[in-house]
């Protein structure tokens, strides 16, 4: 199993950063999910910004969410940047 979501916060540019549980910190590009309707609400400055930890992920209060393997299979250390 893949380490979960403990923390996050939004950085500019839709990207997510992400504190897992195993003490990695990760960044994740949400920009490639935008043009799904379920994340279109998202391009909002202001509801990007509403994500919180929520059952090992992340959700918006849009209740927008994604996968917690997706997070970390999909992002890159924050070292990497």
């Amino acid at each position: 199993m893949n380490p979960r979501v403990v923390d996050v916060k939004p950085e500019n540019d839709y990207m997510l950063r992400l504190y897992f549980t195993n003490g990695e910190v990760r960044r994740f590009d949400v920009k490639p999910y935008l043009e799904f309707e379920v994340f279109r609400a998202l391009k909002d400055n202001t509801i990007f910004q509403t994500v919180t930890p929520y059952l090992d992920s992340v959700q918006w209060a849009n209740e927008a969410d994604l996968c917690p393997d997706t997070l970390y299979l999909d992002s890159v250390p924050v070292t990497a940047w």
